[in-house]
């Protein structure tokens, strides 16, 4: 058995694929195996993105109250702070 191995391995790299092939399988299996038994699966339900915009719109007062309108009104915005004093 070994003489042979070593025969393969002294070979030309056409052989590798047969020897690295089991190795890797073995090695990718047992690591499968033991990620599955250490990790942690439970992953708690939480609603769609959608859902959550859509029930947050529902609670907003402003739709609650749709006839009391706010005047539109000029607010400060970024462009208006930190400005340096060359141009204010």
């Amino acid at each position: 058995m070994w003489p042979i191995f070593y025969t393969l391995l002294r070979g030309s790299s056409r052989y590798a694929p047969y020897i690295t092939l089991p190795f890797a399988g073995i090695i990718g299996f047992i690591g499968y195996n033991i990620e599955n038994i250490l990790s942690d699966k439970y992953t708690p339900y939480n609603k769609s993105i959608e859902e959550q915009r859509n029930e947050r719109l529902l609670d907003d007062e402003k739709l609650k109250n749709a006839s009391k309108v706010d005047k539109l009104k000029y607010q400060a915005n970024v462009f208006d702070k930190n400005v340096p004093p060359s141009l204010s």
